[in-house]
């Protein structure tokens, strides 16, 4: 089957709802069942294009301003409100009644001349597909403020044989800019059916629907939309007639359709971006910005935090507690599953959701505002002179929210060296599941200075970034080029409540998905392992933690972290299952410390019993030996959905060389922090 069928087929099982790979594993939602016709999102990035597709399927795929946050094929029920009304117009001679709809939002695609595996695989569905493949109607998303830009793409689909309707969006930001478009006008222009939306806002939809069902039964597929060029010119003259010819539509297009000539003054968005974006002070806003959020958000989740940490340590262990012994099960190995393990692990996980949720949302009011991008535009800068491709800068932006989509997002990268690179780096960005660990551990040994210490934990991830990136071109890829980054920067906008809500909703859902998922499961294999005695004469259950073969085999590994300052069983074993799930290495923390008190009796706090371990293992250099923990944390291998996604991406032999490299990183890393801070603390 060659990869043309194969993604048809793949955009038909879409049609019937079969699974489909995400950025966290699951498929991006349903499709509306065998039959339903298909509906192709397609358009150039930072169109508004993944917003429309929340809009009208009511999904919650990840938005982002810059471009290969959609590299896969996401896909939803969209259900049409006139779906069932009837079309009186002289050609629908046999109206038929339109239900649900597949909706389907195409990787971004500024044409469908692919220079990016993400823009080839639009192209596929949209162009190479066998005819049973091909979406039923392609919406195109335009944005009104670029429009001659935005309509290459409109250019190029007219001269294939498909159905089509334009969705005309940021109507409002062209008429800050002095600038007018006549959606019937355009749509006179281009010979399709144009529809002005606001997704943001959710206006515009009715007509949207109106306009695709109106197609769906009246509009049959034209054989073709324009003659091709001169048969009997040679291919690269009859290509560049065929330029001339889409520049000429497009030139046209605009003139009769847009009106007034904008803004001679410079509008407000280019006027912050001299600031923003510039070389002195770019940098420095930026940081000032990262250190303001995460210093924002330990301040205020700190109170919400502790009365969570207090319900689940007292109220709910003990009420667990005295259920299960009037079932006769207060004092065996239940027991110590459902407080010490469930209880205690998921419990204190659950206690970060308050922060999660703050942190997500001021990133999502960031995101959603436009200066995201310009966060990419002024790191890529620094970046590039160091030596690191430009464009590649983009996955690694994804990564600080979660490696897995971030290393799906290397397809945007033409070269497949640059893309290997990338996806070697990206596990180097600190995902939001390390948050939770950075801000325990920084709360517990800084107090009031948390939010710095987790803001500078960002920081050394883009040193680890930068000098691994360095050395890996220096040594493996040195004949590689860099590029420039190109990147449309969105306007301004005032965030709105509804999508920061759905963004912060959507990303907090994925953090209570791992708590309740994989920490249960790594919780269960915790408590298996802590169960089953090695030494001693213990049974099953009453074995002391440090004599069962989870404490035998985490003090097996404990010795190689003695250079670290943080050779303590409890410590390495939560390393361990932090392999499983970032998060899992507190809910490890305190699965351990708790069942090492007797059963029933309060746990205490797991700040106190982690700051006594590292006090222990660090000969009372506790700060450097915290340090370097963080550090290795922060370095050392990725959770195990991030290595299946580094399989898939670049092969085998590659993501072995990342962990390997990554293990040398974290322990040399920790080691020096820890030797060197010695010294002064």
């Amino acid at each position: 089957m060659t990869s043309t069928d194969l993604e048809a087929t793949r955009l038909r099982d879409a049609a019937a709802g079969a699974p489909a790979a995400s950025c966290h594993g699951e498929g991006p939602g349903v499709g509306a069942g065998p039959g339903a016709p298909v509906i192709a999102l397609v358009g150039a990035p930072n169109v508004g294009k993944s917003t429309l597709f929340n809009a009208l399927t009511g999904a919650r795929v990840t938005t982002g301003n810059w471009p290969g946050t959609t590299v896969s094929v996401s896909r939803g029920v969209w259900r049409p409100a006139h779906a069932a009304s009837g079309d009186s117009r002289p050609n629908c001679h046999t109206p038929t009644a339109v239900g649900e709809l597949t909706l389907v939002d195409l990787p971004g695609a500024y044409s469908i001349d692919p220079l990016s595996p993400d823009e080839a695989l639009t192209r596929d569905l949209l162009v190479d597909a066998p005819p049973t493949g091909r979406p039923d109607v392609a919406v195109v998303v335009l944005d009104a403020a670029t429009l001659a830009r935005s309509l290459y793409i409109v250019a190029q689909l007219r001269e294939q044989p498909r159905r089509m309707v334009v969705a005309l969006t940021m109507l409002d930001v062209a008429a800050t800019r002095g600038v007018a478009v006549d959606s019937g006008a355009l749509a006179e222009a281009l010979g399709v059916p144009v529809v002005g939306v606001d997704p943001r806002r959710r206006t515009g939809l009715d007509d949207l629907s109106r306009a695709v069902t109106g197609v769906l039964r009246c509009v049959p597929v034209p054989a073709r939309a324009i003659e091709p060029v001169d048969p009997a010119l040679p291919g690269e003259d009859a290509d560049l007639q065929r330029e001339d010819e889409r520049f000429a539509f497009i030139e046209r297009a605009v003139s009769l359709t847009t009106h007034g000539t904008g803004h001679s003054r410079l509008s407000r968005s280019d006027r912050i971006d001299r600031i923003v974006t510039a070389p002195v002070t770019g940098p420095l806003v930026f940081l000032a910005v990262m250190w303001a959020v995460f210093q924002l958000t330990t301040t205020v989740a700190a109170p919400l935090q502790d009365q969570l940490d207090r319900l689940f340590s007292g109220p709910v262990s003990a009420g667990a507690h005295r259920m299960l012994s009037l079932v006769g099960l207060g004092g065996g190995p239940v027991n110590g599953l459902v407080v010490d393990g469930l209880i205690a692990g998921v419990g204190m996980l659950l206690t970060f959701v308050p922060l999660m949720a703050i942190m997500f949302a001021l990133l999502a009011l960031l995101e959603d505002s436009g200066y995201l991008a310009r966060a990419a535009v002024v790191t890529d800068r620094q970046m590039r002179r160091l030596g690191l491709p430009g464009r590649a800068f983009l996955p690694l932006i994804v990564g600080f929210g979660c490696n897995v989509p971030a290393i799906a997002a290397t397809r945007i990268l033409p070269s497949v060296r640059q893309r290997i690179l990338t996806a070697l780096l990206v596990p180097f960005t600190s995902c939001t599941a390390r948050l939770t660990v950075y801000l325990l551990v920084a709360t517990t040994f800084f107090g009031r200075w948390a939010g710095t210490v987790v803001f500078a934990m960002y920081v050394v991830s883009i040193l680890f970034v930068v000098v691994v990136g360095r050395l890996l071109r220096a040594t493996l890829w040195r004949t590689m080029g860099g590029e420039p980054l190109v990147l449309d920067l969105p306007p301004y906008q005032r965030p709105t409540l509804r999508l920061t809500a759905a963004v912060t909703w959507q990303r907090l859902k994925g953090f209570l998905r791992t708590a309740t998922g994989v920490i249960v499961a790594a919780v269960c294999l915790v408590w298996l392992a802590q169960s089953i005695p090695v030494v001693g004469g213990d049974g099953f259950g009453a074995v002391p933690t440090a004599d069962s073969l989870y404490g035998v085999a985490a003090r097996a590994i404990t010795p190689l972290f003695a250079p670290a300052g943080f050779a303590a069983w409890q410590t390495t074993s939560a390393l361990v299952v932090g392999f499983v799930a970032k998060e899992a290495v507190i809910s490890s923390w305190a699965q351990t410390y708790a069942v090492a008190q007797p059963t029933g009796t309060d746990p205490g706090s797991l700040g106190e019993a982690i700051r006594t371990s590292f006090e222990a293992s660090s000969s009372g250099h506790v700060l450097p030996a915290v340090a370097a923990f963080l550090v290795f944390l922060l370095a050392y291998i990725p959770c195990v959905a991030t290595l299946a996604a580094q399989r898939r991406e670049i092969g085998w032999r590659w993501t072995l060389f990342g962990v390997a490299m990554q293990l040398t990183v974290a322990w040399v890393a920790a080691v020096a922090v820890f030797q060197i801070g010695r010294l002064f603390w």
